[in-house]
């Protein structure tokens, strides 16, 4: 959530001394966060929903396979537009809009949920972390009319 971010921002600005740090921060915090955080999440919970249900929400039903493997659908099609922000710069505020919102959204529902494990106690604060970042990409993009 951190190292690769921090590597792209200093690996860039490195190779284009005058670009401008948060312009930086916010490119490679949302292919990072948005990007490939969610799309690795997404592949994951298609490919394998017993894990987020079993080990993240401590659910042994395998009805509840069906409904992670949604949620992963959507997390896939979030990660695609985080992962298209290196290719159209123009996406790169949507993109932080988008998973944004899902990041507080899962972070509330975390905190709503009240019993949680070392895991989803970890996904909680990972969540309200990266649903900060990007409201701060979101704000400064409206501002600045990006």
């Amino acid at each position: 959530m951190l190292v690769g971010p921090a590597v792209s921002v200093a690996a860039e600005a490195l190779l284009a001394p005058g670009a401008a740090l948060w312009t930086l921060t916010a490119k490679w915090f949302v292919f990072w966060l948005v990007g490939v955080r969610l799309f690795v999440a997404g592949l994951r919970q298609t490919l394998q929903p017993q894990y987020t249900a079993e080990t993240i929400f401590e659910i042994a039903d395998p009805g509840a396979r069906g409904l992670v493997r949604e949620i992963g659908f959507g997390n896939l099609a979030i990660g695609a537009l985080g992962l298209c922000t290196l290719a159209v710069a123009g996406w790169t505020v949507p993109a932080a809009l988008a998973g944004g919102l899902y990041y507080g959204l899962a972070g509330l529902g975390h905190i709503a949920r009240g019993k949680r494990n070392t895991i989803e106690n970890a996904s909680l604060v990972s969540d309200v972390l990266a649903f900060l970042l990007l409201a701060a990409v979101v704000v400064t993009g409206f501002a600045s009319g990006g």
